[in-house]
């Protein structure tokens, strides 16, 4: 593991973003804690804290690869050469070199970020989750406090091996050391794709791949969910949002030849960034597959980025919101809900239970971790886990979480008005589940499930499993039986 720095450097200042309450950033929303702690449930008298665990996706980060912005920087440079940009438009441009150069370089020079470059944890996801490190510890101080002659307790921290998931679970650990520094001797790193990384596995890398994940990969590539994709495109809402918008930026006629199929634009191309202080030089170069080749792709592309400069704020200063009517940023969030619900969300119910049941393993694993407790194996304090929106999404519906797993009928596509399933709700950056686990004095174990620390309930099917009818506190024993782990 690194080293931690022990100092509060100038790299970490442990303060939230300031812009949570924007509207329409849908799976790229900033973090924000969704309920104060001082309004949790007390637990029964006699109870105590003895364990926790959680699932985080990364934090706030970059655009993940360099496409979708080179596609469009194309289609600009084509528009301006042909004199056919609005005097709004003359910006944008310079915002798309400067978005492709800020990501190109982010995280250099900062400690703790192993590889600068595209997919990066911004400034603002290493605050999100040095935050919620500092908030578990402040709820849970006796936790991590080991009794006078009691053995010191271990802390588990596992990511799924990609950079910003294990960069998020460095920094959230070195917020951790920074109020306890004897917990940096108890940390102990690893990597665990089968729990973490399911959506990808692939046998060159993990051997044998579970029926489940490639049942998912299947589907993924399927001519359903293509057709799926392409019926939420197709949308006149949406078509008239992308219009809308474009007509602001570009001359009509240069928007009837894209409508027309006469020009398209690729993320074809080479540049080249410098950091400032000349050490550190990169060069990208585009694939050319991602296309532009009608208004709604072109649409959905600014869109992209104007999320994506949401979590950007410490390194990007260009303003992107500019460049798209307030009043079509509810389609074009409509849409990417609709796409991910699809993709890694609930789905459709004739799909069943593949775009979640690759995430058993997981949620067994969650109750392997409380049976050890329950069981009165104190080896462990902690186990966190570091992964992506589409570890959290899967593990939302496997839990059946209201809100966040009802399937919509076959006949039903995906709108605001039909489901209630949001990505800024289910996966915001730096999205997480987090089990606490309490006993009292004659070991009997209670569980309390918080998302995005909020105060949640499991399943409706669970009810009787809380102490209570109102409780936020359920039975672990019970809660056990209710998700069928009892024969695991």
């Amino acid at each position: 593991m690194k080293p931690f720095p022990l100092a509060a450097g100038a790299a970490l200042s442990l303060l939230l973003s300031p812009a949570h309450g924007e509207p329409f950033y849908q799976t790229k929303t900033p973090y924000a804690p969704q309920q104060d702690s001082a309004s949790y449930e007390a637990p029964p008298q006699g109870y105590h804290a003895v364990y926790t665990q959680m699932l985080a996706r990364h934090g706030s980060r970059g655009l993940s690869s360099f496409k979708t912005e080179l596609a469009l920087y194309n289609m600009w440079l084509t528009a301006r050469q042909q004199d056919a940009l609005s005097p709004l438009a003359e910006q944008l441009g310079p915002d798309l070199e400067e978005m492709m150069k800020a990501n190109a370089l982010l995280g250099y020079g900062v400690d703790g970020i192993t590889k600068p470059g595209y997919g990066n944890e911004t400034m603002q996801g290493i605050e999100e989750h040095s935050g919620l490190a500092q908030r578990l510890y402040a709820r849970l101080p006796e936790l991590f406090r080991a009794a006078p002659g009691a053995p010191a307790r271990r802390i588990a921290v596992v990511s799924s091996g990609k950079d910003r998931a294990a960069d998020s679970g460095y920094f959230f650990s070195h917020a951790l050391v920074l109020r306890q520094p004897d917990l940096a001797a108890l940390i102990d790193t690893s990597i665990d794709r089968s729990t973490l990384y399911f959506h990808k596995l692939n046998a060159h890398q993990d051997g044998q791949v579970p029926e489940a994940s490639l049942a998912y990969q299947r589907w993924a590539a399927s001519d359903a969910l293509k057709a799926r994709v392409s019926a939420v495109h197709q949308r006149p809402q949406l078509q008239a949002a992308a219009l809308m918008s474009l007509t602001a930026l570009f001359k009509s006629s240069f928007l009837a030849d894209l409508g027309e199929g006469r020009i398209s634009f690729a993320s074809s191309g080479t540049r080249t960034y410098t950091s400032a202080d000349g050490k550190f030089t990169t060069t990208l170069s585009g694939d050319g597959e991602t296309r532009i080749s009608t208004a709604a792709d072109a649409a959905l592309a600014l869109y992209d980025l104007y999320a994506a400069a949401a979590d950007m704020r410490h390194e990007l200063k260009a303003d992107f919101s500019q460049y798209l009517r307030p009043n079509d940023l509810r389609a074009f969030a409509e849409t990417e809900d609709a796409i991910a619900f699809y993709e890694k969300g609930p789905g459709s119910i004739d799909n069943s239970d593949v775009s979640w049941r690759m995430a058993a393993p997981l949620l067994a694993d969650f109750f392997s971790e409380a049976d050890a407790i329950d069981h009165g194996n104190r080896s462990r304090v902690a186990k966190l886990r570091f992964a992506h929106a589409e570890i959290v999404i899967p593990m939302a519906s496997a839990l059946g979480l209201p809100g966040m797993s009802e399937q919509l009928p076959h006949a039903a596509t995906y709108s605001y008005q039909h489901s209630s399933w949001r990505g800024a709700q289910v996966a915001p950056m730096a999205a997480n589940i987090q089990w606490d686990l309490y006993q009292n004095a004659s070991g009997h174990t209670l569980v309390r499930i918080l998302y995005n620390e909020r105060e949640t309930d499991f399943k409706p099917a669970c009810n009787a499993a809380r102490i209570t009818p109102s409780s936020h506190f359920y039975d672990y024993k019970q809660l056990k039986y209710c998700y069928n782990q009892h024969k695991n």
